[in-house]
């Protein structure tokens, strides 16, 4: 190893190229700072394709056609069910446990129950086939358990739904309006993949190691748990609700601004101009707001926007509208990073399956800053 790569030192990884991929491009046409997946442009797929589409697109490299999607939907659908003992299991665990730790749990016990538990590390179909099973599960498990604590029966999984309208009508017991159902499908579709992100990153850096699908899945949704990745969401909606009332925005945030208060979802570490995705999603909070017949959080959030993105020249990101939107769809603060978790896991198990396909450990290095060498001093004269 050259002295220059051991010396150079960047400090959360920022700027590294670790990982070369055809999954995701965060640069977008001529540097623009766009999104696009496997060449498309977030914005053109946006209101065209849904997220059943969307994750057949990271998995199998391109849009589908009619008759594959139709086959690609009608396994996911068949592969909503859980185990009867994860099911036990949601009712013994503590109620006090926030849902991304039990969804933590539910994605390795569900690999016990996978009929491909004993297939290679490497085996590209069936990597394929387990990361189809995890669309369909997850979301299952995320409102189950939803259900459980909250001491609602069950809503069991339908197959005449589709997969956004059917995880809203496990929570809460009704079909979606259209409008809240493409509102879901649309933030799942925006939340799908964002390349080599912290949690795309361990679970790129576990499977590695030729450890399992599974595993790495684990390792991504402990990584998305954390405030600073995926929990910005619900801390984005904490924010509004100090404010509390349209009146209260504007002083509010000056008095944040003052002192120097970090705002959750603003801001990002690729995106220096703002995040495409939060302008996809505002337009649909407004609709939203409309539908409920509450624009209370509109008005709220409008001058906090303004003041952080002109003063501090910190725009959105995508878990400011995001928050909003699953407010209004009646979804409980707790759910968010676990829905998330249940859109993100198709572009995770896109990742895994490319380093597997082709792999090479991960193992970087470190700059050592500690004492220069010493000698030891035995026990007895220390």
């Amino acid at each position: 190893m050259s002295a220059e790569s051991t010396d150079q030192y960047h400090p959360g990884l920022e700027g590294v190229i670790a990982n070369e991929t055809a999954i995701a491009n965060l640069e977008g046409k001529e540097g623009s700072g766009g999104l696009e997946y496997r060449g498309y442009r977030i914005e053109d797929l946006a209101n065209v394709v849904s997220y059943e589409e969307t994750a057949f697109l990271l998995l199998h490299g391109d849009l589908p056609s009619a008759s594959q999607l139709r086959d690609f939907d009608a396994r996911l659908r068949a592969a909503r069910a859980l185990p009867d003992p994860l099911v036990d299991l949601f009712r013994k665990i503590p109620p006090t446990i926030h849902p991304m730790d039990v969804l933590r749990t539910s994605v390795s016990v569900l690999s016990h129950y996978d009929p491909d538990v004993n297939a290679p590390p490497g085996d590209h179909a069936a990597n394929v086939r387990k990361a189809e099973r995890m669309i369909a599960q997850m979301p299952t498990a995320v409102a189950y358990h939803d259900r459980i604590v909250k001491g609602l029966p069950l809503v069991e999984p339908r197959g005449d739904l589709d997969h956004a309208a059917n995880f809203l009508n496990m929570v809460n017991g009704s079909v979606p309006s259209e409008t809240m159902r493409h509102a879901f499908d649309l933030s799942l579709v925006l939340y799908t993949e964002h390349e080599l992100n912290a949690s795309t990153f361990s679970a790129r850096v576990t499977v590695s190691t030729l450890s399992d699908i599974y595993s790495g899945i684990v390792a991504a949704i402990g990584t998305l748990k954390g405030p600073l990745h995926g929990g910005a969401n619900e801390e984005a909606w904490k924010v509004l609700e100090q404010v509390g009332a349209p009146e209260n925005a504007e002083r509010w945030i000056q008095d944040a601004l003052a002192r120097k208060e970090r705002i959750m979802g603003f801001g990002h570490r690729v995106y220096k101009t703002g995040d495409p995705r939060s302008r996809i999603l505002k337009e649909y909070c407004t609709k939203l707001a409309a539908e409920v017949g509450d624009d209370r959080w509109e008005r709220i959030a409008e001058p906090i926007e303004k003041a952080v993105t002109t003063q501090k020249a910190l725009p959105p990101n995508v878990d400011w509208p995001s928050a909003r939107l699953y407010h209004y769809m009646n979804l409980s603060i707790e759910l968010y990073t676990p829905i998330f978790a249940m859109a993100r896991v198709a572009g995770w198990a896109a990742h895994i399956v490319e380093q597997l396909d082709h792999n090479r450990l991960m193992r970087p290095r470190a700059r050592y800053i500690g004492p220069p060498n010493r000698s030891v001093t035995p026990l007895k004269n220390r």
